[in-house]
């Protein structure tokens, strides 16, 4: 698999490793679909090196020019083995949608966190009462409420999912176009890589689905109108509080300082976050922009300054005999350290948790772990 960009096109190229045949090209311009595809003289050319690197047992993972960066990924090893390469190429169509989602500007961020983009429902224990029934009643451990690609309330056997399809599975269902109901085979790439399970989704409200992973029971007539009403029409009215979640994730009247354009909380444990640029009007910068600076200060704190993940067995047993330095807070000002000029990123970990902000240019330095400290014990009970 390869990934090139020229002239602000983005192309995702994935090849047999054996042979060379190209499996699929998925090409992105500035967060959208784009028609350019790859010429096949540099499918050709990116194949050429890999095998060549492959042959002197070497890895290249990345070439660069003025204008050009290409990346080579190792794909699964099922894929190496192909009998039937037309056939491949036809399966791996139902994945072109979640494929382009990762290509584009996505709200949501588990794709770099690893952990599951959430929201927080204004009544969700109404929610998760009905979940755990409906549950019982459909005959599966597995369900969940997913808007707009993030989970609003799920069982304890769909949180217990392992990585990655605990992020993929809502994240597929976000990048689907709107359908009553889905039949949906899937994969699960760490709990059953080879036996496929059924992805069942119930549309509720425009914008809110109810996702069943399932064996060959229940069967999809099964999940009528009827049955679906006797569940969910009493909880119509928290149903609906879901909706403006898509974008906020957080529940309307949440206080925050004004100065707050954006945060991401995560949880390391849980592997769950919240993740909005949708805080503070029309004010700049874009949420385009904002969501873009979040993703990048995140990639800077977790490469740089904090660990992975709090409390790891290697770790307390090395904490035991040489106690390190683990940074608790990090901040980072895009421009002069002056009100009103640049705006201010900060990060702070405290447990489990972990929050970074994004904060308005007026913002004062010397005050930004205070409002983290104080957003992060408001964020608290949340997550």
């Amino acid at each position: 698999m390869g990934e090139e960009g020229t002239e602000g096109v983005v192309h995702l190229l994935c090849l047999a490793a054996s042979s060379g045949v190209p499996l699929f090209c998925r090409s992105s311009r500035g967060g959208a679909p784009a028609r350019q595809q790859l010429p096949f003289s540099v499918i050709g050319s990116l194949n050429g090196v890999h095998m060549f690197g492959q042959n002197l047992e070497v890895q290249l993972s990345s070439a660069r020019t003025e204008d050009t960066t290409v990346v080579l990924l190792v794909g699964l090893e099922e894929l190496t083995n192909i009998r039937n390469v037309e056939r491949l190429k036809k399966e791996l169509r139902a994945s072109y949608r979640l494929i382009d989602s990762f290509l584009g500007n996505s709200e949501l961020i588990g794709d770099l966190t690893q952990c599951v983009d959430c929201v927080v429902p204004p009544e969700g224990s109404l929610l998760q009462e009905a979940l755990s029934g409906f549950s019982e009643a459909a005959g599966t451990a597995f369900v969940s409420l997913v808007v707009s690609g993030r989970v609003a309330a799920a069982t304890e056997s769909w949180w217990r999912l392992g990585m990655p399809e605990a992020v993929l599975l809502p994240w597929l269902v976000g990048s689907l176009p709107p359908q009553a109901a889905r039949d949906y085979p899937v994969y699960l790439p760490h709990g059953s890589p080879t036996v496929p399970h059924r992805l069942l989704t119930l549309t509720l409200l425009p914008g809110l689905e109810l996702c069943l992973l399932c064996g060959p029971r229940p069967p999809l007539s099964q999940l009528d109108a009827q049955f679906l009403e006797r569940w969910w029409q009493p909880l119509l009215d928290p149903l609906r509080a879901c909706l403006p979640l898509g974008a906020r994730a957080l529940p309307a009247g949440f206080p925050l300082h004004t100065d707050i354009l954006g945060l991401l909380l995560l949880h390391l444990e849980l592997k769950r976050c919240l993740f909005t640029v949708e805080l503070s009007g029309d004010r700049e910068p874009s949420p385009e922009q904002r969501r873009r600076l979040l993703r990048s200060f995140y990639t800077l704190v977790t490469a740089t300054h904090f660990p992975p993940e709090p409390g790891q067995p290697e770790e307390k047993v090395e904490e035991a005999v040489h106690p390190a330095h683990v940074p608790r807070a990090c901040y980072l000002v895009s421009g002069p350290e002056e009100p009103g000029i640049g705006w201010r990123l900060v990060a702070l970990q405290l447990g489990p948790r972990r929050l970074l902000l994004l904060l308005s240019a007026q913002s004062p330095t010397h005050g930004l772990r205070g409002l983290a400290t104080h957003t992060l014990h408001a964020l608290t009970p949340l997550l």
